[in-house]
């Protein structure tokens, strides 16, 4: 079996649920299912952070199904893969990146997701603006 079912691709101001990417990307036929939750810290190095807001970019949507098409077409034994990146106003906690990959076994399941995060994370034209606890606030180029 080669290609991937996309169960989801999208960018949101939405809440984001680990339960519910893990139903979007069910398959009887997967062993295994590994899901990735990035949430937002409450320091960046040696930095407290406060909260912090996304920003997306008008394409962001259509590059994150880009991204995550092209992935799901080349891998072999991914039944299915689910994305979603929050943008707004996200509080120490929130999970603002999600991604949930079923496959036949854990190997392909990790390493597809794992893929998944570091080319979204590349591609994705989501900024990242975080204010701190001291006053202070600083822009981050992307997710």
């Amino acid at each position: 079996m080669s290609g991937a079912r996309v169960a989801r691709t999208v960018v949101t101001e939405a809440v984001l649920d680990p339960d519910e990417h893990q139903r979007l990307v069910a398959d009887d036929a997967a062993g295994a299912v590994v899901c990735f939750t990035g949430a937002v810290r409450d320091h960046d190095s040696a930095r407290s952070v406060r909260a912090l807001h996304y920003t997306a970019h008008p394409s962001a949507e259509q590059v994150l199904a880009d991204v995550v098409g092209g992935i799901a077409a080349e891998v072999e034994g991914v039944r299915a893969i689910a994305v979603s990146h929050r943008v707004g106003d996200l509080a120490i906690g929130d999970v603002a990146f999600l991604v949930a990959v079923a496959a036949d076994h854990r190997s392909a399941a990790f390493e597809t997701c794992s893929r998944v995060v570091d080319d979204v994370k590349a591609a994705l034209p989501v900024w990242k603006h975080q204010h701190f606890a001291d006053g202070t606030d600083e822009w981050v180029g992307s997710a």
